[in-house]
């Protein structure tokens, strides 16, 4: 079992994590890895993580609330030795990052190879802008997080 999301199928440290217990995320961590939780909950769930933690790309206060946050409102729990949600990023947790991330990414990854071929026709009359039926909001702020930095989404 691997995460198969673009964003954090090449993160070895998440990758561990959704495998072995040892390599949960918790408190006091501090590496890319946050930082990519840190973006996961911004963009799923509009989480707010405080600016020094994302700075920092530490595990915090704020994200320690932003991920309890998540795991509540989808009931994240490991019945086997939990009775409530807890703030750690561990198996259960970062797989359903993952599947969610895979969910937004998918509409996009249409939507610019499609707009790939518009740019690249340059007799198209129109171009597609986003995918249908998502806010431009998100579809923005998702385009931007979650592809190079220098691509145009048309």
């Amino acid at each position: 079992m691997a995460l198969t999301s673009n964003f954090f199928r090449d993160n070895q440290r998440l990758q561990s994590c959704l495998t072995d217990d040892r390599a949960h995320i918790t408190r006091g961590s501090v590496g890319q890895h946050v930082r990519l939780i840190q973006e996961a909950l911004e963009m799923i769930d509009g989480l707010v993580i405080d600016a020094s933690e994302r700075v920092e790309m530490k595990y915090g206060d704020s994200t320690a609330a932003a991920v309890l946050a998540y795991k509540r409102k989808r009931t994240i729990i490991n019945r086997s030795y939990q009775q409530a949600e807890d703030d750690i990023v561990g198996k259960m947790t970062i797989a359903a990052l993952d599947e969610e991330m895979n969910a937004l990414e998918g509409p996009f990854q249409l939507a610019r190879a499609r707009s790939t071929v518009c740019q690249q026709d340059r007799n198209a009359r129109s171009p597609i802008r986003r995918a249908p039926n998502l806010p431009r909001q998100v579809g923005i702020d998702i385009a931007k997080k979650a592809f190079d930095p220098n691509s145009k989404l048309v």
